[in-house]
Order: structure tokens, then C-alpha cells, then sequence
């Protein structure tokens, strides 16, 4: 299978990116000569990979006939410090929501996404230390 997509440039810093689910804009900071009208391209790395390992807990949950109320999850990545910058380390914190939530599965479902479904996460751990934490957090 082969994935293409098409960036556009639009002047300035800026582009515009098409991508099978839509297009969206990239663009600097105005530090560096963008104006701040668009997403940065290092910050989509760290949000595909939360929307490919949120797809795959999200698709697993009813096969596995797990409940939660709701689950979000946070990405945090470390830049080098020299050029060229890229994240040499990343953690992943999965946030799952509800009374009851059944934390075995929970973190078996987790398991799965991580270590064998989510191609996102695998080619992280090439280039960069990958730290996963799930929390529980019981509604009051």
C-alpha cells in the first residue's frame, strides 16, 4: 500500500496540506517568519501519533466488550537540542474515564495498540525513547 498526499505553497511559511480525510494549513511561528496561521509539522508528528494508537484502543474497546465514559490521551515530546531538531523522547499518557473501568483490559487493549497495531508508535521508536503511562480516573 502506498499513502501520497500534496502540499501546496501558499507564500511566506505557509502551505497547505491535502491529506485523504482533508486539507489543513502549516505554517511557522512568527519567530522564524510564519504567522502563526497554521499547524506546525513536528507537533502533526505527535498528534498522528495519538490519533493512530486512539483509533486502535477506540476500534479494540467493544471487541474486548470494555465501557469507559470517555479517554483522551496526551503526547508530550523532547526535541534535540542541535540541529536537525527531532524528538528523541516521547511519552504517552492514556486517560480513561468512568466508574468501574476494568483496568486489566484497559491496559491490555493499550498493549495492543502499542507493541502491535499502531505503525505510528513503532516508527517513533526508531528515532526517539517512547514512555507510556495509562491513568484511571473513576467519575465522582
Amino acid at each position: 500500500m502506498t499513502h501520497q498526499i500534496s502540499t501546496k505553497w501558499l507564500g511566506g511559511m505557509a502551505f497547505e496540506a491535502t491529506n485523504p480525510g482533508g486539507n489543513f494549513r502549516i505554517d511557522a511561528d512568527i519567530e522564524i517568519g510564519g504567522t502563526n496561521n497554521g499547524l506546525r509539522p513536528k507537533a502533526l508528528m505527535l498528534d498522528a501519533l495519538a490519533g493512530c494508537t486512539g483509533i486502535d484502543v477506540a476500534s479494540l474497546l467493544p471487541k474486548m466488550k470494555v465501557a469507559v465514559d470517555s479517554f483522551h490521551i496526551d503526547v508530550e515530546g523532547d526535541l534535540t537540542e542541535e540541529h536537525p531538531k527531532y524528538y528523541h523522547a516521547v511519552r504517552v499518557v492514556y486517560h480513561f474515564y468512568g466508574n468501574d473501568l476494568e483496568k486489566e483490559k484497559l491496559q491490555k487493549i493499550v498493549n495492543l495498540s502499542v507493541e502491535k497495531y499502531c505503525g505510528v508508535m513503532e516508527m517513533f521508536r526508531k528515532f526517539a525513547e517512547v514512555d507510556v503511562k495509562i491513568e484511571y480516573h473513576p467519575k465522582v
